[in-house]
C-alpha cells in the first residue's frame, strides 16, 4: 500500500498513488484525437516518486521549530512536508537544512498577517548531472545583510552538495512569491542540464520544468515532428529547452521571449555553442504577441513552435495564426482548459488541420496533463 505521512492536509497530491493521467483529462484529449481522425494518444509516464527537481515551499513558524511545505488548500497554514516523496532526495535534504539554518541563528520566519519576519519562501532546484541544488531564499527584506548569517550556515550545512546560493527580496505585502530584488551570495550563475544534447542554462530567475525526465521525451517528439524545418520560430521560448536542440541540428531558429532571465539563460545557452551554429540564431526580446515579432516572424519562419503559460496563447498571436498559419505548429501546452479552446479555435478557422497528438504525465498524481500537438496548415 502506498502511503505518505503528509497527507492529509498536503494538497500537493490530490490523485496521490493513482497514476498516469486523470481519467477527466485523458476524456478530453480521447475526443478531440477521435474527431480530428486521430487514434487516442499516447501518454509519456516517468517515475511516480523523487522527480520533483525544482520546488518552490513556503517557510513559516517561529525561529525556534520552522515549518517548511505547503499551503492548505485555500489558506495560509503551512503543511510541513519534510519527507517528500515526490521531492528529489536533495530538496528535502535542503528543507532539513535551512531548518537547522533557521534555528542555530534564530532567524524569524515570516508571519502573514503582521507582515513580520524575514524568510518568506525557498526555492531549490536540483542540477542532475552534478546532484547540487541551486538554492534561493526569498525574504521579507530589500537587503541581503540580515539574513546573511543565515545563508553562512545553510552553506556550511550543505557543502558539496550546494551549486550555488542566492537571496531575493520581496518585501511586499502579498502573494507573489519571487520579489524584485537579487544578490549572488555564491556558486555558479545558472544550472545547466543537458538537454536535446545541448547545454540549457537556468539562472534562478528563470522558468524551468520541475519534471526533467520526463520534459526530455516532449524535447525528442517536437524535434521528431519539426525534422530539418527551417527557420523555425520558438515562442515564448524561455532558456531555449525546445530551441537549442532544433539550432545544434541545423535549423535556423527565431527566439522569442520577454523574461529577463530566461533571457539571460538563453544567452549562455547560445554562448557556449559553436559561432557557426549561434549565426543562425535571432533573438526577439519582447511579448510573443506584438506587432513588430509578428511581423518579422511571418516574413521568415515556416514552422513555429509555442510552449506558453498555462492561460494560452496572447490573443493576438492566435489571432495571426489563424488567418495567416505556418506550415506547421507545434503547441506545446501546460493548461489543458485553455489548449482545448485555442485548438478548437485553430481548426474551426479552416486553415489548419490536427495531425499529431501526445500527453504527458509531467505531475503525476495530480490532476495536471502536459499536451503536445502538431498542426498542419491545410
Amino acid at each position: 500500500m502506498i502511503s505518505c505521512p503528509h497527507r492529509p492536509p498536503c494538497p500537493g497530491c490530490p490523485r496521490f498513488g493513482a497514476g498516469a493521467v486523470a481519467p477527466a483529462a485523458r476524456a478530453a484529449l480521447d475526443e478531440l484525437a477521435r474527431e480530428c481522425g486521430l487514434p487516442p494518444p499516447d501518454v509519456l509516464e516517468g517515475a511516480p516518486f523523487g522527480w520533483r527537481v525544482r520546488a518552490r515551499l513556503a517557510v513559516r513558524g517561529r525561529a525556534r521549530s520552522p515549518k517548511i511545505g505547503l499551503f492548505r488548500a485555500g489558506t495560509h497554514q503551512i503543511v510541513d512536508t519534510p519527507t517528500c516523496r515526490i521531492h528529489h532526495p536533495l530538496v528535502n535534504d535542503v528543507v532539513a537544512a535551512l531548518k537547522r539554518a533557521i534555528r542555530e541563528t534564530g532567524t524569524p520566519p515570516y508571519q502573514d498577517g503582521a507582515h513580520r519576519g524575514l524568510v518568506r519562501y525557498v526555492q531549490i532546484v536540483v542540477e542532475r548531472t552534478s546532484s547540487r541544488a541551486q538554492v534561493v531564499v526569498v525574504c521579507n527584506d530589500d537587503s541581503p545583510d540580515r539574513v546573511a548569517p543565515l545563508c553562512a550556515v545553510l552553506a556550511g550545512v550543505l557543502g558539496e552538495r550546494l551549486h550555488s546560493l542566492w537571496w531575493n527580496g520581496q518585501p511586499e505585502e502579498s502573494n507573489t512569491i519571487i520579489g524584485p530584488h537579487w544578490h549572488h551570495v555564491l556558486g555558479d550563475e545558472s544550472v545547466r542540464e543537458r538537454i536535446g544534447g545541448v547545454d540549457v542554462h537556468f539562472p534562478p530567475g528563470a522558468f524551468g520544468q520541475a519534471n526533467l525526465d520526463l520534459a526530455d521525451g516532449l524535447v525528442e517528439i517536437v524535434g521528431g515532428w519539426l525534422g530539418e524545418a527551417s527557420p523555425v520560430a520558438d515562442i515564448y521560448a524561455g532558456c531555449g529547452a525546445l530551441g537549442l536542440p532544433l539550432l545544434a541540428r541545423g535549423a535556423r531558429v527565431h527566439f522569442v521571449e520577454r523574461g529577463i532571465a530566461s533571457l539571460r539563460g538563453l544567452a549562455l545557452g547560445l554562448a557556449a555553442l559553436p559561432e557557426q551554429t549561434r549565426r543562425r540564431a535571432r533573438v526577439h526580446a519582447g511579448d510573443a504577441g506584438s506587432a513588430a515579432v509578428l511581423q518579422a516572424l511571418r516574413a521568415n519562419c515556416r514552422s513555429m513552435v509555442v510552449d506558453p503559460p498555462r492561460r494560452g496563447l496572447d490573443r493576438s498571436l492566435l489571432e495571426a495564426l489563424q488567418s495567416d498559419p505556418p506550415e506547421q505548429l507545434v503547441y506545446v501546452s501546460c493548461g489543458l482548459p485553455a489548449f482545448r479552446l485555442q485548438a478548437r479555435e485553430l481548426l474551426e478557422s479552416g486553415r489548419m488541420k490536427l495531425s499529431g497528438l501526445h500527453a504527458a504525465a509531467l505531475f503525476p498524481h495530480t490532476d495536471h496533463v502536459e499536451t503536445l500537438a502538431r498542426f498542419e496548415r491545410v
